[in-house]
């Protein structure tokens, strides 16, 4: 399975059938392989049965022939060669417990899910080591970088980065889902290829933020530069490589997700910058805003490290503590004077 030669004949599973995890297995599909896709709610499954739609969670797009939707986990991940997981990050622990007794060792197992587990800190890759011990270290996997989910259906143009610790696991995954509008560059760095993913949701609520109190685009600029600065300076502290940042999984996730309307992450931020709660946003919504419960993640991570994340730890703030959004607006602009670049970096 490590010859590039055998990747079209690969048995593929998806596991989670939210609008990105419907998208690539759509994807793959849309390529020629057969796809077991494990949907968890009985009626999304039933409407991709017979309507050949997700309209729930991806409206407005037919699915391929090739896209077998099931609700049984075991038949979906059995006897694969990889298994796509995309579901939400905390469930990432408890959808994998149930995968682990039927997925054959030499399995390659790719996470496109992003956030850091609350109590843990442990990334999606974390988790996996610790739900799937059969499954080696070096055949542990990320796919990641600037893709909203209905751009990729639609066919746009989309770069993103395939992670592995083992090159050519990294570059079976770019074989798997590389194609004329979906190009897939590789890396060994995973540490840094998932924290930008996952922190990067919390700088979007941010961003949204921004744009919801009206403010101007010299502000989210501000915001970006130096949020990406927060997200490298934990990186760094967890092993990652500084090169990672400049790549797909770092500024470039981030640039799309704090600009783009179809961010949920950018949409909880606006409402709130708006003057609407949590809570009333959240009850609101049926699909995951990874970056609401990252940020408790990094918050704790970062101090437990201590990392200064300053923005991070105000968006903290506004989410749990309910500090109003100008006040820590005016902490982070009132900081002390500093150099742009961190020190010995």
């Amino acid at each position: 399975m490590n010859n590039a030669m055998e990747v079209d004949k690969l048995k593929i599973g998806v596991v989670g059938a939210g609008s990105w995890g419907t998208a690539l297995a759509n994807h793959l599909a849309l390529k020629g392989y057969r796809i077991d896709h494990w949907v968890f709610e009985p009626e999304v499954k039933q409407q991709m049965v017979t309507a050949h739609e997700n309209r729930m969670f991806l409206p407005g797009f037919t699915l391929n022939e090739n896209l077998v939707p099931s609700n049984d986990i075991e038949t979906v991940v059995s006897d694969k060669n990889l298994v796509l997981i995309v579901v939400p990050s905390h469930v990432m622990r408890i959808t994998t417990e149930k995968m682990a007794d039927y997925l054959p060792a030499d399995t390659i197992v790719v996470t496109a899910s992003k956030g850091i587990e609350n109590v843990t800190h442990l990334t999606m890759t974390g988790i996996l080591a610790q739900t799937l011990p059969n499954i080696p270290a070096r055949n542990l996997a990320v796919l990641t970088g600037p893709s909203f989910a209905k751009e990729v259906a639609q066919k746009v143009p989309t770069v993103v980065t395939a992670a592995a610790t083992d090159l050519d696991v990294a570059e079976v995954v770019q074989a798997v889902f590389s194609s004329p509008y979906f190009r897939v560059y590789t890396s060994t760095d995973v540490i840094g290829a998932e924290l930008g993913g996952a922190v990067k949701n919390v700088i979007a609520i941010a961003a949204g933020i921004i744009d919801g109190l009206g403010l101007g685009l010299n502000t989210r600029a501000a915001l970006i530069t130096r949020g990406l600065a927060e997200i490298r300076r934990l990186g760094l502290e967890l092993g990652a490589k500084f090169g990672t940042f400049a790549g797909p999984s770092g500024v470039g996730d981030l640039i799309l997700t704090c600009t783009g309307d179809l961010s949920r992450n950018h949409t909880v931020g606006k409402k709130i910058g708006e003057g609407a709660t949590l809570k009333q946003i959240l009850d609101e919504m049926h699909m995951v805003a990874e970056g609401v419960k990252t940020a408790k993640s990094v918050y704790n991570l970062s101090r437990k490290l201590g990392v200064d994340m300053p923005i991070s730890h105000g968006i903290y703030s506004i989410l749990y503590n309910d500090l109003n959004p100008m006040e820590v607006l005016g902490q982070l602009m009132t900081r002390d004077l500093k150099h742009e670049l961190d020190v010995n970096q």
